[in-house]
């Protein structure tokens, strides 16, 4: 069975919509009708129904939904493993959060290669719902994120957290931040929420960002205050750059490691999780 088939079936699942998924995919309606025609051939089943309101998926259509979703997986792994076969004995692609990434990459790959020496790592950074999807597709092996969304065929795990303090260039405590010159960090939803319970009064500024780096840049260009990593803090305030809000409360992100689950228990898996796990310990310290 082709893989164009698969994927084509799985867009059309998520758009609803031949016209739609022709333009996600580049290609001509007619040929996704093909496509999707070929598909129901092979299983002598009609997978789709069209009408005023739009495209329906068959009875058959939905039960294949989770079996299709596997293959594709299967097949992007198939694919890399051959892809890239050569001096090593395999290859990974892991994904990882920005701020983690920014914290803790260089130590974690130090340590993957010591251990690990036989196999060849990709690694790039991203955020959680982009890794969530390019694991279920199979495009990912392993990803370190903060928000699971607990798809099937994928395992979940807490590792640890990261630690999230505010510090400040125009202000000593949480009574003299000025509304108007601070920085939302948006790391992720259950950060927002905790964001909101503690400084409920600052929720609705006039600037915002998901990614640590971009909000240090904008604290020492634009000034004001931000929750930014315990390490970012640390040097922040080592170069006097900002100043520690000692009332404010640290906010602590939970970072959970996510693979497939039938790759959950694999040696070169468990090391590579374990490894973050073991720098996550270390350096989730608060601002002394």
């Amino acid at each position: 069975m082709q893989i164009e088939l698969i994927e084509t079936f799985l867009d059309l699942m998520e758009t609803r919509s031949f016209n739609r998924t022709a333009e996600r995919m580049n290609l001509t309606q007619s040929t996704v009708s093909h496509r999707i025609k070929a598909l129901e051939s092979s299983f002598d089943r009609k997978l789709f129904t069209r009408n005023k309101g739009g495209t329906v998926p068959t009875a058959s259509g939905l039960r294949f939904l989770d079996h299709a979703k596997a293959l594709q997986r299967q097949w992007h792994e198939a694919a890399r493993a051959v892809e890239s076969a050569g001096t090593y004995e395999r290859s990974m692609r892991i994904g990882v959060q920005h701020d983690v990434a920014e914290s803790l990459a260089g130590h974690w790959m130090q340590a993957i290669r010591r251990d690990l020496p036989a196999t060849s790592i990709y690694m790039e950074a991203d955020y959680s719902i982009q890794m969530n999807r390019d694991l279920a597709a199979g495009d990912l092996d392993l990803a370190i994120l903060y928000t699971p969304q607990y798809l099937p065929d994928l395992h979940y795990e807490r590792i640890g957290e990261m630690t999230y303090l505010l510090v400040a260039t125009d202000a000593q405590s949480v009574a003299d931040l000025k509304a108007e010159t601070y920085i939302q960090a948006v790391y992720s939803p259950a950060f927002d929420r905790a964001h909101r319970l503690a400084l409920p009064h600052l929720s609705a500024p006039p600037l915002a960002s998901g990614q640590n780096v971009a909000i240090t840049g904008l604290l020492r260009t634009l000034g004001g205050a931000a929750y930014v990593t315990a390490a970012t803090a640390s040097a922040l305030v080592a170069e006097n750059a900002a100043r520690p809000i000692a009332d404010a409360p640290p906010i602590a992100q939970t970072v959970y490691a996510a693979t497939s689950v039938r790759t959950r228990h694999a040696h070169q898996h468990r090391r590579i999780i374990g490894v973050m796990a073991e720098l996550l310990e270390r350096d989730a310290f608060p601002l002394k």
